[in-house]
């Protein structure tokens, strides 16, 4: 059994205890940290004994996992009480995976009417690290379609809705993402050069919305608008996406409306703030 003195040095940082990086594999120290994060998410403030007693890990790993996470801001240590309870930082990022799961939600059935109108398949995606990643899609029945898995990564500038987000975003933020992913060619058609790629932002903005005319996939067009949040800013983007056999010039002038009502109806179900029209 532990005596008092133990059981007091154990509630904050272990004697001898250091800042130094834990020992052994990264995948293991990963582990353990989100092991603590779910035990604090579970069981609420704990003191670091209970802490490396629910979890089966020494004292001296327990504070130096609890150290890391605490400058990121993950957890944090209320001095009076010795108990680390969940931080901030895990908060904003539970916050952003349930914003982004509330837009999944929202977009759904306007997707599904979006294809039903057009005939074509409808997409939601989301921004990521100069890429576009996909979320959910509602696909159209005809035999040739597009098809993009959830958490498909495509290169902002060979994508409707890379392009469409990019045309809200300044030219200094367009270029350090550039900066990052290049401009890599995936067919003839893909825009491969800063300046045509300008060029064809400052289209989009004056008509409210972007299209891929066979930049990623050879026979495949897309149109595509943004979505906003309660600041008015692009968060995400809805398109349309087919075979440019069916998606000839006049279908796309006639679908492009069709795609900025949509986008416009998802922004105001997740209470966003649409563009002036």
């Amino acid at each position: 059994m532990d005596t008092g003195s133990t059981t007091k040095r154990r509630r904050g940082r272990p004697r001898g205890s250091s800042n130094g990086r834990e020992g052994g594999g990264t995948v293991q120290a990963l582990d353990r940290g989100l092991s603590i994060l779910k035990a604090l998410g579970q069981h609420g403030p704990m003191i670091l004994s209970d802490i490396s007693m629910t979890l089966g890990m020494p004292p001296s790993t327990a504070h130096r996992l609890l150290d890391t996470l605490a400058r990121h801001g993950f957890v944090s240590l209320d001095a009076a009480s010795q108990r680390w309870s969940i931080g901030v930082e895990a908060f904003r990022t539970g916050s952003a995976f349930l914003a982004h799961t509330n837009l999944v939600e929202a977009a759904r059935g306007v997707l599904r009417r979006l294809m039903e109108e057009t005939g074509e398949t409808a997409n939601l995606a989301i921004a990521e690290n100069g890429h576009v990643v996909f979320v959910s899609q509602v696909e159209t029945p005809q035999p040739i379609r597009a098809f993009f898995r959830a958490g498909t990564r495509t290169p902002m500038h060979a994508s409707g809705i890379g392009k469409a987000l990019m045309a809200e975003m300044t030219e200094e933020e367009i270029r350090r993402i550039l900066q990052r992913t290049g401009l890599p060619a995936f067919t003839a058609n893909t825009i491969t050069t800063p300046g045509r790629l300008f060029e064809d932002l400052a289209r989009t903005r004056a008509r409210g919305w972007s299209y891929d005319n066979e930049e990623h996939h050879l026979g495949m067009r897309c149109v595509a608008a943004t979505i906003h949040n309660a600041h008015g800013e692009a968060v995400a983007g809805v398109s349309i996406s087919g075979p440019s056999v069916r998606l000839t010039d006049g279908r796309i002038e006639e679908i492009a409306p069709r795609v900025r009502a949509a986008a416009r109806e998802i922004t105001e179900r997740i209470g966003g703030t649409p563009p002036a029209v």
